[in-house]
């Protein structure tokens, strides 16, 4: 809680927004930045699955958050994840490995370009 606080919703850089939903929060999407590059990434509670919450959400934030490129790196794992930034027009540019595990936390780098 305390990176939450300190790092992302105390970094006035960070852009964090609420989903919510006939008044209850379904999630939130948040964008930060990590060196040069600039990510997003999202949590959506589960009885928000498949209703089209996410996808709405996240054009909304995309309509917001105008900083192009924008990269998202989602459990690899994941793939309802990564057919919505799909399907809002991020494309595949890599893979990459988080943490110390290295077998079981693969992620794929994706990249909304300039011209979305």
């Amino acid at each position: 809680m305390r990176h939450w606080k300190e790092r992302v919703l105390g970094d006035p850089d960070c852009h964090v927004q609420t989903v919510i939903l006939d008044g209850e929060v379904a999630g939130h999407f948040v964008a930060w930045w990590e060196g040069d590059r600039r990510f997003i990434g999202y949590w959506l509670g589960r009885p928000y699955w498949g209703r089209g919450v996410g996808s709405r959400a996240l054009g909304l934030f995309l309509e917001r958050e105008t900083t192009r490129p924008l990269y998202a790196d989602p459990f690899k794992g994941n793939a309802a994840s990564v057919r919505l930034l799909e399907k809002h027009g991020f494309q595949r540019i890599g893979t990459l490995t988080h943490g110390v595990d290295h077998g079981h936390d693969q992620h794929i780098m994706l990249m909304l370009p300039k011209d979305s």
